[in-house]
C-alpha cells in the first residue's frame, strides 16, 4: 500500500514538472510584443468653451393694433419681406352702443343746429341786402352758421370713428389699417381673419398681429457655465455650428457677458450674446439652435502630440522615444496649450523622433 502511494506522488511530481517544461517551451516560442510609434506634427491647437443656445434677431418687432376689432383682412404671410410703411392687416370695428348711440345724437343735434342757423342767416342776409341792418349785426348770424356747420363735420367724423373706425379726414391713415412700423421679414402672423384683437393701453399689451426682424442683424444668445465664464473677454471670436446647416462654420464677435448668473439643472449658468457674421452662401432662420466655441487660447501650426502618449508624473512630463528598433528610452517634455486632444510640445523632442504609443 505505502509502495501505491510512493508511485501516485512521483507520478503527480513528474507531470507537474513536465506541464511545466512545456509551458516555458510555449512562452518561448511566442514572438515579442511590438509597440506601434506615432510621431509629432504641426497643427493649429485652440483651447475652447462650449456654450449652447440660439441664434435670434437682434430686434424683433412686435406689430399691434390701435384700435380693437375683428381681423378684417391679411396682406402678408411669415418669410414675406416688407419695409417700413406696408400694409400688414385690416381691422374691422365692432362699435360700442353706447358710444354709437352719443355719436348718432350729437349728429343729430348738430343737424338741428346747423338748420337753425341757416334760417337766421338766410333772415339776416335779405335784410342786410335791403340795409335794414348793418355789416357789423350780420356778421354774428354769419359766424353762427359757420360754428353749426364745422360742429355737425365734427359730429359726423366722430360718428364714423365709432362705427368705422375711420374719419372722413385721416383716409388712408386710419386705425383700422395695421402698418409695418419696421423693414424686414416676416416671422410670425399668429392671427386669422375673423380673429378678435384688442389695442395696446396701460392695462393690456394688446394682441400680436405679426412679429417683424431684419434677419441681416443676428445674435446667438447662449450660456456658459460658471467656471467658464471669467476666461470670457468682449470682442473675443466665437465659431458657431449651427445643427440644421451641415458642413459649415460661422463666426460672431461677443458683445454681452451676464454680470448675474442663473440657475439651471443644478449648475449656475451665465447668459451671453455675440454678433453673427452672416454668410451670403447660407440662410439662417430665427431660432436655430447652435453651439458657440468660444476661443479662449490658440496656437497656429506648433510641433504637438496626442495627449494620450504624455506620462504625467511627480517629477514632470515623459514620453518613450524610440531609440533603436524596438528600444524605447523616456524623455522629459516641456508642453504648452492643450486643447484637450492634443498638446503643443515646447521642447524635448522633434517630428524626426518617433513616440512609443501608451497601452489603453
Amino acid at each position: 500500500m505505502k509502495s501505491f502511494f510512493r508511485i501516485l506522488i512521483l507520478t503527480v511530481i513528474l507531470g507537474i514538472f513536465g506541464w511545466t517544461l512545456w509551458f516555458l517551451y510555449q512562452k518561448d516560442q511566442q514572438p515579442p510584443e511590438v509597440f506601434e510609434t506615432v510621431q509629432a506634427e504641426q497643427r493649429d491647437i485652440i483651447k475652447k468653451s462650449v456654450a449652447t443656445g440660439s441664434v435670434v434677431p437682434r430686434n424683433e418687432i412686435f406689430i399691434k393694433p390701435q384700435i380693437s376689432g375683428i381681423i378684417q383682412t391679411i396682406y402678408v404671410k411669415p418669410g414675406d419681406l416688407i419695409k417700413s410703411g406696408d400694409l400688414i392687416a385690416k381691422v374691422k370695428v365692432i362699435p360700442n352702443m353706447v358710444s354709437l348711440n352719443n355719436a348718432e345724437n350729437r349728429v343729430n343735434r348738430a343737424k338741428i343746429s346747423l338748420e337753425n342757423a341757416t334760417v337766421d342767416y338766410t333772415r339776416n342776409l335779405e335784410l342786410l341786402k335791403k340795409q335794414v341792418i348793418s355789416e357789423a349785426e350780420f356778421q354774428p348770424f354769419e359766424l353762427s352758421k359757420k360754428q353749426a356747420l364745422e360742429e355737425l363735420n365734427a359730429a359726423e367724423d366722430a360718428l364714423a370713428i365709432v362705427k368705422d373706425g375711420v374719419s372722413k379726414k385721416t383716409g388712408n391713415s386710419s386705425n383700422t389699417l395695421i402698418k409695418s412700423t419696421v423693414s424686414g421679414m416676416i416671422l410670425d402672423v399668429p392671427v386669422e381673419e375673423g380673429f378678435n384683437v384688442i389695442e395696446a393701453n396701460n392695462f393690456n399689451d394688446g394682441t400680436t398681429i405679426a412679429s417683424v426682424a431684419d434677419m441681416e442683424n443676428l445674435i446667438f444668445q447662449g450660456q456658459v457655465d460658471e467656471s467658464e465664464v471669467e476666461k470670457l473677454k468682449l470682442g473675443m471670436k466665437l465659431i458657431l455650428n449651427i445643427g440644421a446647416i451641415e458642413n459649415n462654420e460661422f463666426t460672431a464677435i461677443l458683445e454681452y457677458i451676464s454680470p448675474k448668473g442663473i440657475q439651471e439643472e443644478g449648475a449656475i449658468k451665465f447668459e451671453i450674446e455675440a454678433a453673427v457674421k452672416l454668410d451670403s452662401n447660407a440662410f439662417i432662420r430665427a431660432g436655430y439652435s447652435a453651439n458657440a466655441n468660444v476661443v479662449l487660447d490658440r496656437r497656429d501650426g506648433v510641433l504637438s502630440i496626442d495627449e494620450g502618449l504624455v506620462s504625467y508624473e511627480d517629477e514632470g512630463t515623459f514620453v518613450e522615444v524610440e531609440t533603436a528598433e524596438q528600444v524605447f528610452e523616456k524623455r522629459k517634455v516641456e508642453l504648452g496649450l492643450s486643447d484637450g486632444i492634443f498638446v503643443e510640445v515646447l521642447s524635448g523632442i522633434t517630428s524626426e523622433d518617433k513616440i512609443k504609443k501608451l497601452k489603453d
